[in-house]
């Protein structure tokens, strides 16, 4: 049995951002990773919206200087239309910050991520290998990931995604409710510049995203119904253009199809706990939230900032698998989650509704935030973590 101070399950951009985060820490680290990431040809169909917090956390962990400039592409305004008139615009000049935040492929963090695993001198890496079995005991977590290798560690730590094997082999509760919707996407170029311009349509038949991508091209994100997802990914390219240029009013001229699309199927994912003794949970493993806010990644980074800056702190004696020091970790990220959680979930429940009047309040409510400056900037500041 080979020992640790920490497993990580799963290399995915919060549980490698995590292990990076703790390059200069006394801990010995076991990293447990199914398939690393790769590049794929041309741009990548997985696309974030990085805050201005994440950003910052990426720099002060090594990552952000080493990511090709060439390929981040900054937010500097927003445009959200409802169903029926309402709209709500945000700007960085408005805010008071920089920019609103900024857009990257997955598969650049990740790579990245990566690069400064394999330079880390207080971790291992377990590649390509599955876990088999998990026991918890009174001071160590068991970790069996089959042919002889067995791991153990004051903490386990899952990131292993949504599906997470570590939570299911823990018995903490995942309460899910399905959407009936799937995220379609894929990127485009536009035959007029963005201009750094987010923009978002609620519409009749799902969420409708536009983000910018560097030079004049854009990623979509398509919360759509089962049906119509699974008709814009049998549409052939010349179609699906038409289809996302009218759905977005034409706002961008003629789109070009850059990237097959793909889809996911969306869910609103509730942990209770993220914690028990000897294990917690981190990104996607510990909460899932409906695309429509941009903030998956966001909350991922910020669990792995959370919990890299307690176990930094920890004293050389402190037992950092005990469940007291862990429920420290998720007090301090339950707000933020719910609050994610809540308001996205309600936000799409509310335009998704077909009750009598209730479009006409929904678009009234955009648009009376939006001559509300000091309400809508403040809103804003706030959902990116600028302050």
């Amino acid at each position: 049995m080979q020992h640790y101070d920490l497993i990580i399950v799963g290399g995915g951009l919060a549980g490698a951002a995590l292990a990076v985060a703790l390059r200069d820490s006394r801990l010995r680290i076991a990293l447990v990773e199914s398939s690393p990431p790769r590049r794929p040809e041309g741009w990548d169909a997985r696309i974030y919206a990085l805050s201005p917090a994440n950003r910052a956390f990426l720099e002060s962990i090594g990552v952000w200087k080493h990511l090709d400039a060439s390929r981040i592409a900054p937010i500097r305004a927003m445009r959200v239309f409802g169903d029926a008139g309402g709209k709500l615009d945000f700007s960085a000049y408005g805010a008071g910050v920089p920019e609103l935040g900024c857009i990257l492929e997955s598969s650049l963090m990740a790579c990245e991520l990566w690069e400064g695993l394999k330079r880390q001198g207080n971790l291992d890496m377990f590649v390509p290998r599955k876990p088999v079995a998990l026991d918890f005991r009174d001071e160590v977590a068991v970790l069996d990931l089959g042919e002889d290798c067995v791991l153990s560690a004051a903490l386990l730590v899952g990131a292993d995604g949504r599906d997470s094997w570590v939570r299911e082999a823990a018995g903490l509760t995942a309460l899910n409710r399905h959407y009936g919707e799937q995220g379609v996407v894929a990127n485009f170029a536009c035959a007029r510049p963005h201009n750094g311009v987010a923009w978002q349509w609620f519409r009749d038949d799902g969420v409708l995203a536009y983000l910018p991508l560097p030079g004049q091209a854009i990623s979509i994100v398509w919360s759509a119904p089962d049906a119509l997802a699974d008709e814009l990914c049998g549409l052939s390219p010349e179609a699906l253009c038409r289809r996302v240029e009218a759905a977005g009013g034409h706002a961008l001229g003629e789109l070009e199809l850059l990237t097959s699309p793909a889809a996911f199927p969306l869910r609103l994912m509730r942990v209770p706990q993220m914690v028990a003794p000897r294990l917690a949970l981190v990104g996607d493993a510990g909460h899932g939230i409906h695309p429509l806010s941009g903030h998956g990644i966001n909350l991922g980074f910020q669990d792995a900032a959370e919990l890299a800056r307690r176990l930094m702190a920890a004293k050389p004696w402190e037992d950092i698998g005990r469940l007291r020091f862990l429920e420290g970790y998720q007090r301090a990220r339950r707000e933020e989650i719910r609050l994610m959680q809540t308001t996205t979930d309600l936000l799409r429940r509310t335009f998704a509704a077909r009750l009598p009047g209730l479009p006409t309040l929904r678009n009234f409510g955009l648009g009376l935030t939006d001559r509300l400056p000091v309400v809508k900037n403040a809103l804003i500041r706030y959902a990116l973590g600028a302050i």
